[in-house]
Parts: structure tokens; C-alpha cells; sequence
């Protein structure tokens, strides 16, 4: 079955049936150190876990052994743990131990499933076991009924994609692949679109007509210090842009979903990326911060990009002409993800505002979520009492307590089959064929300075375009 034919294949109308198992594989590993465990207990703390948790891992563990893993992680994490919540989610634990290359360990994950009839796989384990994985599952009978989730990175180019997604089709169904991209789990994707879609004083002004470029900034304070051996192979284009940032772009630049359901979001954001232009080399400026090449696991001569900055073009009825301006980087001055549209500035008028600043909607996306809208008023304490800009600033947290967790959204969602919140397949070819053109001819790699914006060079891609605003936290 190829992915050509699964992935625009009409979704059933039946109603998903609720995950009665939770299988993870590489239960043991850094992931689920830091993210499954926390998620796993919140959901328990919420009442949202029904269900049993196999861990699957090549280690020889006992039970034991993975409930005290699971309360070191979910400590480390800074939760505070209810061990009431934690004694109840301790009981759901089980273990099998096996490697993924044995047809014996298959049938070891049958046992502990039993009678399960709607298990949920969850592949927290390298791209390249994927195929395994599911082959072993579909030998010992799990995957009739089953849903598959895996972790990025969903290929490594475009030719690769297709190629894993044709290997798992031999065995399951576009519609059981739940491919997780944390950054679709975050609250700030679903409140663009509720802005964009919800105000009639917004909505009129988002397109071509009123903004004059859109900025996408991912920026992390942090390097890789940790983890030289993973990011020196893949860099900032693989790691972030072609999957988060890309989903940042759908949300802000996509039509009007006619429906709600999970289908129909799909193709909205479908229909986006393919309005979308391929990226040229010459709008792309790679960086690499000083010290990189020191770190455990790079290579001497890397040319890795810890830094990437590219224009896109959509090219449509709304954003003709519109640059989506991207950039994303790792040792900069502050973590901070948002999304802001910079408007076209007011006409020269004869009683004197001509330098304002351009009027903007900013929506932050990490570490928090929220909403800045940049103004121009009368403001005293400019000379002459000029006009000057001013911030209207709301964090949705004030006026809606606290979130759940990326991934307590998308597990959950696993777990009672709601995929809306997971990429398919024609949507991840879409994506590489965007960047196909910026990994078959990248540009030379610039060095700078840790805690600086990046490479001088990015700034050459918003020539003619005012500058980088933002982000938000350094105004």
C-alpha cells in the first residue's frame, strides 16, 4: 500500500474506539525521561488515563525498577507529586523486556496486551526501528485494530518520507499512523487560528492588502551541548523548521477550515503548504555559533547550521507578495517561539506621523502563550507629544488558568483516536518539498557570537522589508 494511496484516503465514519493498553516502546530511553512519565501522571491526576501502561525496552528491568524511574522523572521535572495520583499510576505499570529485533519479543508485548482489542502503540524509539517495530507487531497479530505513534523526525528529505511511509503502509493503514509533532500539542497553534477565525476585527486585515511581512522566531538561549551526537547529523532546517515552524506557518496563513473535524483541518492545511513556493538557497542564511565544533559528538569539520534563517512565498489569492519570514536558532539571547504579522504603515499625512512604528499582532507560542497588539497613540512623554507605540499585552494563562502540557494533549488524543492534532503523510511530503532546495544547495555556514541574534547576513533577508521585531520578551 503506498502513501500516495492511504494518504488522502477518506476517514471512516465510525467513531474511534478508546485505547484499552498504552504500549511504549523504548520506555527506558531520554524521552520518556523527560516528557512521557510527567504526561502519563497529569493525565492520571486528571482522570484522563483508563488504561494499562506496558513499557517496552531492550533493558533488563523489573517492574520495580520503571516505577521508580517513573518517579525520579516525574520529580525531575519539578512536578510536585501526589502520591495518592502516583500510587494509582504505578499500579497501571508493567514491563516487557526484549529487543526489537526478536520475533520472541513480539509475542512477549501479545501477552502483557491479553485481550486488548483497541491497543495504542507508542514508538518513543530511533526512525530507522520503525519499520521493525511495526513488521514485529503485524507478525504477532497487534496491529488489525491497533494505532501506531511515532516520534519525528518523519524522514530526513523528502525521497526518505516517502520511503518510511511506504514501509509501515505495508502493514497498517494511514489512518492507524499518529505521527507526534509536540509542537502541534501546544495551545498557542489552536489560539492563532481562534484568533484569526473568531474576530471580525482581525480576520479582514489578514492578508496581502494590510500585512506587509509575517516573522516566525524560534529562539533557544540553550545550545546542544547534551546531545552533539543526535543534532550534528540533522541541524536546525530537519530539527524545527520543516516540521514546528511549518505547522506555524499552516496556522497563520491557512484558509478557513469549512468543518471541524479532523479531515477537513488536514486539507486546509494541505491546500497551505501546497500554495507555498519552494525555498530558494539564496533567501537562506545558515549560522553556527562559536564553540559548536567542540561538543562531544560533532564532527571536527562540521557544517551543521545551529542557526537558520529563509523567506518563504505563498503564492496565493491572500499572501501574494507577503514574505513569511523565518528564523530559528540555538544559543540566542532569550527562549522565546511567536508568530507576528507586521502591517503596512499608515500614509504620510499633514500633521506629522510619519515614522511610527507599523502596527502589529504578535501571538507567543513558547514558553507561554499570548497575545501583543502594537498600537500608535498620542503618548506624553514623546518630545512634542508625538505619537509613540504602545503594547497591549494578554496572557491567555490570566484569563484561562493553565494549559495542559504538549504532550498530555497528544497522548491523550492517541488514546481516544483523535488525530486531528497529527501530521499525514501528504502533508509531510509538502513540507520536504519546500526545503528540498535549501538541503540540496545550502548555502555556506556562518559563524556568531553566543547570545547574539545570529549570522549579520539574515538581516540581508528582510531588506526592504523594515527589520526583525521582537521577540516579545527582549522589547
Amino acid at each position: 500500500m503506498t502513501s500516495a494511496a492511504t494518504a488522502t484516503a477518506p476517514a471512516s465514519t465510525t467513531a474511534p474506539k478508546v485505547a484499552d493498553v498504552f504500549v511504549v516502546f523504548g520506555i527506558t530511553g531520554d524521552l520518556a525521561k523527560v516528557m512521557t512519565f510527567r504526561s502519563l501522571y497529569r493525565l492520571e491526576q486528571r482522570g484522563l488515563l483508563q488504561c494499562p501502561i506496558v513499557g517496552v525496552a531492550f533493558d533488563d528491568w523489573t517492574v520495580d525498577q520503571l516505577v521508580q524511574r517513573a518517579r525520579d522523572s516525574i520529580v525531575g521535572t519539578g512536578e510536585q507529586l501526589d502520591e495518592a495520583v502516583f500510587a494509582r499510576f504505578a499500579e497501571r505499570l508493567s514491563y516487557v523486556q526484549g529487543d526489537f529485533a526478536d520475533d520472541a519479543a513480539y509475542e512477549r508485548v501479545a501477552s502483557a496486551v491479553g485481550d486488548a482489542e483497541h491497543p495504542v502503540f507508542y514508538l518513543e524509539i530511533p526512525p530507522f526501528l520503525f519499520g521493525r517495530v511495526v513488521a514485529g507487531l503485524h507478525g504477532a497479530g497487534l496491529t488489525k485494530s491497533a494505532r501506531i505513534v511515532v516520534e519525528k523526525p518523519f524522514g530526513h528529505d523528502q525521497e526518505s518520507a516517502r520511503a518510511l511511509a511506504a514501509e509501515l503502509h505495508q502493514f497498517i493503514d494511514e489512518s492507524q499512523l499518529y505521527r507526534i509533532d509536540h509542537y502541534l500539542g501546544k495551545m498557542g497553534l489552536e489560539e492563532i487560528l481562534y484568533v484569526r477565525f473568531s474576530n471580525t476585527l482581525l480576520e479582514p486585515v489578514w492578508n496581502r492588502d494590510h500585512v506587509a511581512c509575517v516573522e516566525i522566531t524560534m529562539a533557544e538561549d540553550f545550545g546542544v551541548e547534551d546531545r552533539g551526537h543526535f543534532y550534528d547529523p540533522v541541524g536546525a532546517l530537519r530539527d524545527v523548521v520543516v516540521n514546528h515552524l511549518m505547522q506555524v506557518v499552516a496556522a497563520t496563513a491557512m484558509e478557513a477550515p469549512s468543518r471541524g473535524d479532523p479531515g477537513t483541518l488536514k486539507d486546509a492545511t494541505v491546500a497551505l503548504f501546497k500554495a507555498v513556493a519552494e525555498g530558494d538557497p539564496a533567501h537562506y542564511v545558515r549560522g553556527q555559533y562559536d564553540g559548536y565544533l567542540g561538543i562531544d559528538g560533532v564532527a571536527a569539520d562540521s557544517t551543521t547550521e545551529t542557526y537558520a534563517a529563509l523567506r518563504l512565498e505563498i503564492e496565493n489569492w491572500r499572501w501574494s507578495g507577503v514574505p513569511f519570514l523565518i528564523r530559528t536558532g540555538k544559543r540566542l539571547p532569550t527562549t522565546q517561539t511567536e508568530v507576528r504579522l507586521v502591517f503596512k504603515r499608515p500614509p504620510k499625512l499633514g500633521f506629522g506621523f510619519t515614522e511610527v512604528e507599523p502596527n502589529q499582532v504578535v501571538v507567543k507560542l513558547d514558553p507561554t502563550v499570548g497575545i501583543r497588539v502594537v498600537a500608535n497613540a498620542h503618548r506624553a512623554d514623546t518630545p512634542g507629544a508625538a505619537p509613540g507605540a504602545v503594547q497591549l499585552d494578554m496572557e491567555f494563562a490570566d484569563q484561562g488558568g493553565e494549559r495542559p502540557t504538549p504532550y498530555e494533549v497528544l497522548l491523550h488524543a492517541a488514546m481516544v483516536g483523535d488525530n486531528t492534532r497529527f501530521t499525514r503523510q501528504d502533508g509531510i511530503e509538502e513540507t520536504w518539498r519546500v526545503m528540498q532546495p535549501l538541503l540540496d544547495a545550502p548555502p555556506p555556514v556562518h559563524a556568531y557570537a553566543p547570545g547574539s541574534w545570529g549570522p549579520k547576513g539574515a538581516d540581508e533577508l528582510v531588506a526592504g522589508f523594515g527589520r526583525w521585531h521582537g521577540p516579545w520578551v527582549t522589547q
